[in-house]
């Protein structure tokens, strides 16, 4: 399992430059246990019983470091910068727990009943990140909660969309995150998100799909839209930050419309291209 955060893509920026300095350790502290954790749900060969138990003590770890005791030593190198924030700044680990949650969820369900159920998992797989960052940045106010768990529930599903086709890979059932109930409606079988069936054989019906499925994320967004320009009156950094994540999230939903929602083809992602817009217009 990698510790390092760049190893891995992603659409946004994590403890970018752009964060302030102070931030940047805690910042990483909480991408690298994030990461790791989510590796452990997803990534690999190992049957469901090993990652429930790799979780499990994560899970402990959390508990020694609530309880200021020392964490397993092979688990050390996550967790401990996890504890030095803990004990420095009071950081809350009932958003970790919460993250955990939500990957112990990734290992024992495949399917989403309806998108209130889907809503639920975001709950716990994205929004506890956002109020981690609120409390960082001391701005963690009813307000502020509201918009950024919006934008990160946003942020969730546009990365759910965009890996449609690599989900559908993952284990012997696949993962399909789209709700049963209106895959159902759209007249779709699992059968069909799973092969590409869906898209291959009425290219129409399944872009209009897409494109419901984009325009209720992107409702999620500007729901969330104030969130930069409050959070900018208090650091200019912190603004710029925020304004890029959401302006990334954005763009992937921009680039699944602009390929009818063919994301099996090509996963639609951001280059250095699409960022150096983004800076630009900004």
């Amino acid at each position: 399992m990698s510790l390092n955060a760049t190893d891995h893509y992603e659409n946004f920026p994590v403890a970018s430059l752009l964060l302030p300095k102070p931030l940047r350790a805690p910042v990483a502290a909480i991408y690298r246990f994030a990461r790791s954790a989510d590796d452990i749900a997803d990534e690999g060969s190992a049957m469901p019983a090993e990652r429930l138990a790799k979780l499990a003590a994560y899970e402990t770890a959390l508990t020694a470091i609530a309880n200021g005791r020392p964490v397993a030593p092979d688990l050390a190198p996550i967790f401990e910068p996890l504890a030095y924030e803990h004990c420095r700044i009071g950081l809350p680990l009932a958003p970790c727990q919460a993250l955990l949650s939500a990957f112990m969820q990734d290992v024992q369900q495949t399917r989403y009943a309806t998108y209130a159920d889907l809503l639920d998992y975001c709950i716990r797989s994205a929004n506890p990140v956002g109020q981690l960052m609120l409390f960082l940045f001391d701005a963690d106010t009813p307000q502020n909660r509201q918009a950024s768990d919006a934008i990160c529930t946003a942020l969730q599903l546009t990365n759910h969309w965009q890996d449609i086709a690599i989900d559908a890979r993952k284990g012997a059932a696949g993962r399909i995150y789209l709700p049963q109930d209106e895959l159902s409606a759209w007249g779709y079988r699992d059968a069909d998100i799973i092969s590409g069936q869906a898209q291959q054989q009425d290219p129409t019906t399944w872009s209009r799909f897409m494109r419901f499925q984009t325009q209720r994320v992107e409702a999620l967004f500007n729901e969330g839209a104030a969130l930069p320009a409050r959070l900018g009156q208090q650091s200019w950094r912190i603004g710029q930050e925020l304004r890029l994540t959401v302006s990334g999230g954005r763009r992937i939903l921009a680039k699944i419309n602009a390929v009818k929602g063919d994301v099996y083809s090509q996963r639609p992602t951001l280059g250095w291209r699409d960022w150096l817009a983004l800076l630009i217009h900004s």
